[in-house]
């Protein structure tokens, strides 16, 4: 079978919000999340040898067991029960490693994807979806993408259903040498912020209900502006991680911005405009001090899919 390539996007945060803690230990989280049309590509080709190979072109990255592609493809293989299915994955980064961007959970979204077409296993769309939560909190999100209600961990996934993707333009910030431990930034707000932790179902869905019916949401549809963003990570990260306060400070500075935020856990950072040009002005208007503070930046578009066959590259 030809090679299949397979877009695998990034997401930010519009909201997280950390309601409490749950039996399995995980945080119970009200989250909406977003694609962006920054994305790493992945290139799949049959081999006969039952072997799964990657390789990268970020030397930095680990292409060993430890990386959510190979996990998805031998988990997808597993339950597929053909054990002498292979393939050689290249992939080019362009997503930052360690952001809070998700690019390990699109990456291993991707795989699942290019992998179910590629081998021809014919799983649904639900039973990618299991294999998808098996694997990782944000992988759900990062296969169906768009605009999402995010609950639980961040499995349980409630579309907005727009009509079109939000025409928003992001201005995303990174400074290279920034690095944010997930479980110590979540481990840091339960120390900081568990004795307001909510602790019944019934607490958990009001504040559900609320994030619904809120201003955000309704932002998103077209029905008002987008209100100050909400990150409870942030609130933790932020005085911890010098790159995070300074980054912030720099997009807080920036005329026309609509809201201002830390990613996931961090330490990336955007800025939300109106449409793509004002984003790209913005960023040649910081281009200076971006620079002369170490950082990376990107504008993106916001996008209505998660990982997806790429159809400029599929074959005839």
């Amino acid at each position: 079978m030809p090679e299949l390539t397979v877009l695998a996007p990034a997401k930010i945060n519009l909201h997280l919000e950390v309601l409490g803690l749950r039996a399995d230990g995980y945080h119970e989280l009200a989250m909406v999340m977003q694609s962006l049309d920054l994305a790493d590509t992945l290139v799949f080709n049959p081999t006969a040898d039952g072997q799964i190979s990657l390789r990268c072109d970020n030397p930095d990255l680990p292409t060993d067991g430890s990386n959510l592609i190979i996990r998805a493809a031998e988990l997808l293989r597993a339950r597929s029960g053909l054990p002498e299915l292979g393939a050689r994955i290249d992939l080019q980064k362009r997503i930052p490693i360690g952001a809070g961007l998700a690019g390990g959970s699109s990456d291993g979204a991707a795989a699942l994807v290019g992998l179910n077409a590629l081998w021809g296993c014919g799983f649904a769309a639900a039973e990618l979806q299991a294999m998808a939560t098996a694997l990782g909190s944000d992988m759900p999100f990062c296969l169906d993408g768009g605009t999402q209600l995010c609950f639980g961990r961040g499995e349980r996934l409630e579309p907005l259903g727009l009509p079109q993707p939000p025409s928003l333009g992001v201005l995303l910030i990174k400074h290279p040498q920034a690095s944010v431990s997930t479980p110590w930034a979540y481990g840091r707000c339960r120390e900081l912020r568990g004795d307001f932790y909510l602790e019944h179902e019934a607490d958990f869905e009001q504040r559900r209900q609320a994030l619904r019916q809120g201003p955000l949401v309704a932002a998103l549809a077209g029905e008002g502006p987008l209100p100050r963003l909400r990150n409870d990570l942030q609130a933790v990260v932020e005085p911890q991680v010098e790159s995070v306060g300074e980054g912030l400070a720099l997009l807080r500075g920036l005329e026309g911005a609509l809201a201002v935020a830390m990613s996931g856990s961090g330490p990336s950072l955007f800025a939300l405009f109106p449409n793509l040009d004002d984003a790209s002005a913005a960023q040649a208007a910081l281009a200076g001090p971006l620079e002369a503070a170490g950082f990376e930046s990107w504008c993106c578009r916001c996008t209505g899919s998660g990982a997806t066959l790429d159809p400029a590259a599929a074959p005839l």
